[in-house]
């Protein structure tokens, strides 16, 4: 039987196409960068063109790498960046503008303006989310504001519109299929994640033609099949497109996460976490938000998350805009060549703070700066201020959900830090598994196709491929972890004060 399962793993920073077999070994990668566009401080956007053909790209280059046969490949799984927001032309297949990326900031006063209308409670209530740039609905309705003509268009069935999952489908099926499965449904503010469709009080309120919308599928079933014609893919006409999930949730499955309680963490562009919370679609008042985790064979599992913005960018930042590294490898050599942070304290609000404080207009920020600070006590702060970030997000977790976090497993491309897994074992007073294999993201969208191809029958076939590499204990002493935990917190407040008072 061909027990191949080719994921697509279109993310903030780079697409990559992953060739894996029905052991979760992965047999071939390819990826390519995905240029980052930045108009305005604050703002962030995608060229939807280019989104699509990187992908075209690493999956023609992972096939070709495979020396499979397209006999060999049974299904193909998409997973993708989060309320990352595309707008494009029915007709012409063309976007009439760039993406808007989840880290955007540019409907902050537009999100203000729906709290002061009292918009808050039931956005919550219907979506599991709170009203934020963040999301996908304020984006959508930023680009229609643009223009009266891009309204009339919208009004009168010509756009389309979707999230990076829904453009990716439309166009590897031949601009024949447009939809979005539940999960990234439920990050756009938009979606019922209870009644699993639209909410149309909530479109109503944001001024959005539901005409343009994608159909919401579950997580792994048939969505149709890929194209002939492609560039470089011809070869791969045919084969069926049945898995699809935003990246977090794709995370979630690919760790194993698949009973209530347990929990995973993300170190990519930016920190998630998330607890699989069953059938249960909690609600809270602690800054969490309750998103559809996945669906499959007619049940739905739920998730809380927490989400911090800025992680593996930070890192970038140090490497691309101060050069205070050469590669990134080099801020776990410089944090390791020194006993401790010097009394160095960094926030990585570039983009705002997510959970728990939910503030558009904090600032990143370093604090403790002496005229002995250097390279070493910039590269710890920044590791450990994404462990902090992380800890705030457990600790919230744990408050909030019926049953406290075990244990935190991680992937994502920052995991690889042994300082900073151990930092954040120390911060949490938990085990922090990391696996053998941390492409968590690909393998869960691998995993969810697979499972609607027969490759695998069910969960608990997928159980056993998860492999721990390494399993990080708490060492630092309770005094040390607590004042490091005040400390930063008070770097936090000192981080918002200073974005309120600029606003000023």
């Amino acid at each position: 039987m061909n027990g191949y399962v080719l994921a697509l793993d279109q993310g903030t920073t780079s697409s990559r196409a992953v060739l894996c077999d029905a052991n979760g070994e992965l047999r071939t990668v390819a990826q390519y960068p995905l240029r980052q566009i930045y108009p305005r401080p604050g703002w962030v956007e995608h060229d939807p063109m280019d989104i699509l053909d990187t992908i075209l790209h690493a999956m023609a280059e992972a096939f070709e790498k495979s020396k499979l046969s397209p006999t060999d490949i049974a299904a193909i799984g998409i997973t993708n960046q989060r309320e990352t927001t595309i707008l494009w032309d029915k007709k012409t297949g063309q976007p009439v503008c760039n993406a808007i990326v989840w880290q955007c900031r540019r409907t902050a006063e537009l999100c203000e303006q729906l709290k002061a209308q009292g918009l808050g409670d039931l956005i919550y209530q219907r979506t599991g989310l709170l009203i934020d740039p963040y999301f996908s609905g304020t984006k959508l309705r930023w680009m229609l504001d643009q223009s009266p003509d891009l309204r009339r268009r919208a009004q009168a069935g010509e756009l389309l519109c979707g999230t990076v999952d829904s453009w990716l489908i439309w166009n590897l099926t031949g601009r024949q299929v447009h939809c979005t499965d539940y999960s990234n449904a439920s990050r756009t503010m938009l979606f019922d994640i209870d009644r699993l469709c639209w909410d149309e009080d909530i479109c109503k309120a944001l001024d959005i033609p539901m005409s343009m919308l994608p159909q919401p599928v579950p997580s792994s079933q048939v969505y149709g099949t890929m194209a002939k014609g492609l560039p470089g893919l011809k070869a791969l006409a045919g084969i069926p497109i049945c898995g699809s999930a935003g990246d977090q949730q794709a995370a979630l499955f690919g760790q194993g996460c698949f009973r209530e309680g347990m929990a995973k963490n993300t170190y990519g562009t930016g920190c998630f976490t998330l607890m699989n919370t069953g059938s249960h679609s909690i609600r809270c008042d602690s800054g969490l938000l309750t998103s559809v985790a996945w669906s499959i064979g007619g049940k739905v599992t739920y998730a809380l998350e927490g989400s911090a913005f800025n992680a593996g960018s930070a890192i970038q930042w140090l490497r691309d805009q101060c050069g205070v590294i050469a590669t990134s490898h080099d801020v776990d050599i410089l944090a390791e060549s020194i006993p401790n942070n010097g009394g160095v304290y960094f926030v990585p609000a570039f983009t705002g703070l997510g959970a728990p404080y939910w503030d558009s207009y904090a600032r990143g920020s370093f604090f403790g700066l002496t005229r002995g600070s250097g390279k070493a006590e910039l590269s710890r702060a920044v590791l450990e201020g994404i462990a902090f970030e992380v800890a705030d997000l457990v600790q919230t977790m744990n408050e909030a959900a019926p049953v406290s976090i075990s244990e935190l497993r991680v992937d994502g491309g920052a995991c690889v830090s042994d300082f900073m897994m151990q930092f954040q074992a120390d911060l949490l007073r938990l085990p922090v598994n990391r696996p053998e294999n941390v492409e968590s993201t690909a393998l869960g969208a691998a995993f969810l196709a697979g499972l609607a191809a027969g490759v695998w029958s069910s969960t608990e076939d997928l159980e056993h491929i998860r492999r721990t590499q390494q399993v990080f204990q708490p060492v630092m002493a309770i005094q040390d972890r607590n004042r490091a935990l005040q400390n930063w917190h008070t770097a936090v407040e000192l981080s918002r004060l200073w974005g309120q008072r600029y606003q000023l």
